[in-house]
């Protein structure tokens, strides 16, 4: 059976679902998953100690990620039927991509020509699986002439560091840390060969700040300013500019928005970021406006590395209306 990886977002639309008093069948339906799913997703949701009359705010981030981490399945040794009948034909795709064409119109001349699989498998065939070393290196092979390169791709693991099963820690180092530094160890020299370049590294404000529940995610994501640091070094006398860039809170969907809000209020200006303000701080050091910014890890936190915030002096600042 092929692998399938575990959303936030169902497991996040699942427990909502029940916690609204639907039974599993509504609530896999809205969330888009099988009932047997749904069914695990509450019982280890149970098992963390989700009570249904407590409310949404329980689902916070520690039991999301410990849900997931209950239901996730191991990755098989090797892979799905789907995936083998995708291999044959690796560089007649990868040659489609190239030139341009969406995933769609490669998923329709695939079932055309006698390869039907699904979507979602070509879509992780095509893109990668940045937690495999090969396919990280497939990929920067195939895409040589790479102009700007941001480190986005990886995953997140939040809870306990006793419940983080050694396979899961290894796919999280494989995915967050090796597979930069293996885009890199290939992009790079083609970029000074050109003259030019730039990387940027998607940090986070858990590789800065001390977090309870995020000891291996905020390792990976300190690895990422490091290696910003180190390639700095090593590319910048050949015109390469490399940058790190640590967001904080983030709405993206993955949860509830009072969730994002709740983490938050941690922050100096006590709120959670949109996608477009970490967006436009990446835009802009792609930019050669940035042209003399190197080696560094900008924050783009609401000041949450800078200082926690103060209720109590937030209170007397605040204007009075009335």
């Amino acid at each position: 059976m092929a692998f399938r990886e575990v959303l936030v977002t169902q497991v996040v639309e699942v427990l909502r679902a029940w916690l609204a008093g639907q039974g599993k069948r509504p609530a896999a339906q809205r969330a888009g998953v099988d009932v047997k799913t749904a069914q695990r997703y509450i019982r280890a949701a149970q098992e963390a100690g989700l009570a249904r009359d407590g409310g949404e705010a329980q689902l916070t981030d520690d039991l999301i990620g410990v849900v997931v981490a209950a239901v996730r399945p191991a990755r098989p040794a090797g892979r799905g039927q789907s995936w083998e009948a995708l291999a044959p034909r690796q560089g007649e795709i990868a040659g489609w991509v190239k030139d341009g064409l969406t995933l769609v119109r490669v998923h329709e001349l695939l079932e055309r020509s006698g390869t039907a699989v699904p979507y979602r498998t070509l879509a992780r065939f095509a893109a990668a699986d940045l937690s495999d070393p090969q396919a990280a290196l497939r990929l920067a092979h195939e895409h040589a002439d790479v102009d700007i390169l941001v480190n986005n791709a990886g995953f997140a693991w939040f809870g306990p560091s006793a419940q983080l099963d050694a396979k899961t820690l290894d796919r999280l180092f494989a995915a967050n840390v090796q597979a930069p530094y293996l885009l890199v160890s290939v992009l790079a020299p083609k970029m000074v060969a050109r003259g030019d370049g730039v990387i940027i590294n998607i940090a986070s404000r858990a590789g800065a700040i001390g977090q309870p529940d995020s000891a291996a995610y905020g390792a990976t994501k300190a690895a990422l300013a490091s290696f910003a640091r180190s390639w700095a070094a090593e590319y910048g006398p050949a015109g390469i500019r490399v940058n790190a860039v640590a967001p904080g809170p983030v709405y993206t969907g993955a949860a509830k928005r009072e969730l994002f809000d709740a983490s938050g209020n941690t922050t100096l200006l006590g709120r959670a970021a949109e996608p477009s303000e970490i967006a436009e701080v990446i835009g802009f050091l792609a930019s050669p406006r940035a042209s003399y910014i190197t080696g560094t890890n900008i924050a783009v936190d609401g000041g949450r590395t800078a200082s926690q915030p103060d209720p109590e002096r937030s209170a007397l600042l605040t204007p009075q209306l009335g």
